[in-house]
């Protein structure tokens, strides 16, 4: 029994392993104006992750104050119809934001708890979790059922930022894979040029 238990341990670890290496499997979607987009199938999900990159010509602080002023921020989320701050707790905070999606798909709402790490090379990760039971459900849209993500920004001399953006998001609900396929591609790509633009004015 001692030798079968060690070969089940050992058969569940190297699935892990091929789960975390599958899911780290980046292949790039679209290279465009200074953004790459990179998808990645994530195992269990019918929906790829995404991740956008790009360097932003603006201090780092710049770039953490436009994702700080939570409503404002909606004018260069992709497809974000409305967002409000629930709650703040120093490092941490909770968004409600309120999507657009293209027929037929009904509309999408979300709730993020959001908590920021500082990092020794004056980085800064903000970790994205959806949390659909913080609020009622509202009426006319779909909750998202799941999101893991982050930004990351890290200071390239004194004023330039390179910024990542990577989602995994379990949108809820029924999304034909067209759209799906599309949102996908669309989200970070149009997330981070249009924050580019704000930042750099």
């Amino acid at each position: 029994m001692g030798s079968l238990h060690r070969l089940a341990v050992a058969c569940s670890l190297m699935a892990l392993v091929a789960t975390a290496a599958q899911a780290e499997d980046w292949q790039t979607a679209k290279d465009e104006d200074g953004i790459k987009v990179s998808l990645s199938v994530v195992p269990g999900s019918d929906y790829k992750a995404y991740r956008g990159v790009t360097v932003i010509k603006a201090p780092l602080a710049k770039i953490q104050a436009l994702q700080e002023d939570v409503s404002g921020a909606c004018a260069w989320i992709h497809e974000c119809k409305s967002q409000k701050l629930l709650k703040n707790e120093g490092d941490q905070s909770w968004t409600y934001t309120q999507f657009n999606t293209p027929w037929p798909v009904t509309p999408r709402d979300s709730i993020l708890h959001v908590t920021s790490v500082h990092g020794a090379d004056g980085s800064l990760t903000r970790n994205l979790e959806e949390v659909p039971t913080y609020l009622p459900a509202e009426k006319g849209f779909v909750r998202v059922a799941q999101v893991q993500g982050f930004w990351k920004l890290v200071p390239k001399g004194a004023d330039s930022t390179e910024v990542t953006y990577q989602v995994h998001t379990e949108p809820g609900g029924s999304v034909p894979s067209f759209v799906a396929n599309k949102f996908v591609v669309d989200a970070p790509f149009n997330t981070l040029k249009a924050l580019r633009a704000k930042a750099e004015q």
